[in-house]
């Protein structure tokens, strides 16, 4: 399986060239065998791999044979972390661990192992080969990295791997959980796209359809053969691995992660921080978002159901204390409250005049955004369906976050980031208080 239609688009529709650094992707069996070839177009002399220890015991050994058979020259580190984190800590000994003799990076691993692997390329300026062990998230082709820095989840500007490579036969051995966790991200882009449109109906952010559409387009191939995923299929390993592939090259062209993240990722942003902060067990990320996807879409079906009144946003806003709503973060998150804090002086979200204007705005377009959320977000029920098929989490428990912080968890994703999300457009309508975030269907 080959992506033909990922060449730069020049002449959008939108109005913007859309991108890509992308030289290759090779999805299929035995696509590993074609590391020599690639390695050939940037006149390789030695390479440098960087993975884990499970990494390593999926394909490392694999890889190190290809390369030796074809007589490449390599330096390896692998991180002995049992858990390793996107952190300072994990980029600095990466950095520390280079072979300065090395002109191509090969990352051997998932989510952590390529965000670490992107930042020290783009730190070294050296070429970047992704071998793939699981189709699990959709960074592979984006040009940031998620990390942990001070305390909050950041998307740092990194670097997109030159190369990616996805063998079916090493991404269909992941862990199980790996693989729902990579259809939990695609899931998520129900909520990305929907509240993409939304966010420039009321804020006048840019959006373009051909991208979405591509999402969209990968999304329905992926819930298609979504059933596929427990039984090892090829076809549906390979379509998830496409699709997220897929949805990072749209990240490249938009130039923002609008395409691919919205509130859901938000609520497992801010699962993490606190994990990070307090010493709590976390998922993995594409789990945390398949549930956070599952509340979006219950919280968006409440949405439905209101009829915006003007003043009562206004009240709700005039009201707002925003040096409690502070101390209320910081007892949440602790440190990483710290920065989403200080960014309010730049952003001034919370801002009166600012408010009124988007209230104006959501009230006169109310209908349209209703258009919105029934044509971008599944049904309920059917959504509910696939959960139990796939075995996806459908309850807090199944993430191991107490269901008695769900609705914090909820309001502080209105403070992550500066992208206008389902919190911010309930902040606004100033209903946020009332909605009944929870595991109980309703």
């Amino acid at each position: 399986m080959k992506i033909n239609f990922l060449e730069n688009l020049n002449h959008c529709s939108c109005g913007k060239k859309h991108l890509s650094d992308i030289k290759n992707i090779l999805i299929g069996k035995n696509t590993i065998e074609k590391l020599p070839e690639e390695l050939k177009e940037f006149n390789a002399k030695k390479v440098f791999l960087l993975t884990d220890t499970n990494a390593y015991n999926a394909a490392g050994e694999r890889v190190i044979n290809v390369l030796s058979n074809a007589g490449i020259p390599y330096s390896k580190y692998i991180f002995k972390e049992a858990k390793l984190e996107p952190d300072e800590f994990s980029v600095g000994s990466a950095i520390m661990h280079y072979d300065h003799t090395c002109d191509v990076i090969i990352g051997i691993g998932s989510g952590v192992i390529n965000d670490i692997s992107k930042i020290l390329s783009n730190t070294s300026n050296k070429p970047y080969i992704i071998v793939a062990t699981a189709p699990s998230m959709d960074g592979y082709a984006s040009s940031t990295s998620s990390m942990s820095m001070d305390g909050l989840k950041v998307s740092l500007s990194s670097k997109c791997a030159d190369v990616i490579i996805g063998d079916t036969n090493i991404l269909k051995n992941a862990p199980v959980n790996m693989l729902k966790a990579g259809l939990g991200d695609m899931l998520a882009k129900y909520i990305s796209i929907c509240e993409w449109r939304i966010s420039n109906l009321i804020t006048g952010e840019y959006y373009c359809e051909v991208i979405a559409n591509l999402v969209r387009t990968s999304l329905k191939k992926c819930v298609d053969n979504a059933e596929g995923l427990l039984e090892r299929d090829d076809a549906s390993i390979e379509l998830v691995f496409e699709g997220l592939v897929v949805c990072g090259i749209a990240m490249a062209y938009a130039g923002i992660s609008r395409p691919a993240s919205g509130v859901e990722h938000y609520f497992s942003h801010i699962w993490d921080m606190r994990g990070l902060e307090f010493g709590i067990d976390t998922k993995l990320h594409g789990i945390q978002c398949a549930y956070g996807t599952y509340l979006a879409v219950k919280l968006y079906n409440q949405i439905k159901k209101i009829t915006p009144d003007k003043q009562k946003g206004i009240n709700y806003a005039k009201t707002f204390d925003f040096e409690k709503w502070s101390n209320e973060l910081k007892t949440f998150l602790g440190s990483g409250s710290d920065v989403m804090i200080a960014q309010e002086e730049k952003e001034q979200k919370y801002n009166a005049d600012k408010h009124k204007k988007r209230l104006d705005i959501i009230i006169e377009k109310w209908n349209d955004i209703l258009d919105i959320i029934n044509s971008e977000l599944p049904d309920f029920v059917q959504l509910k369906d696939l959960y139990e098929k796939i075995d996806l989490p459908d309850k807090s428990e199944k993430i191991g976050v107490n269901s008695e912080i769900l609705s914090m968890t909820f309001k502080s994703t209105k403070d992550i980031r500066d992208k206008y999300v389902l919190s911010r457009l309930a902040w606004d309508l100033g209903i946020i208080d009332e909605l009944k975030i929870s595991d109980e269907r309703f």
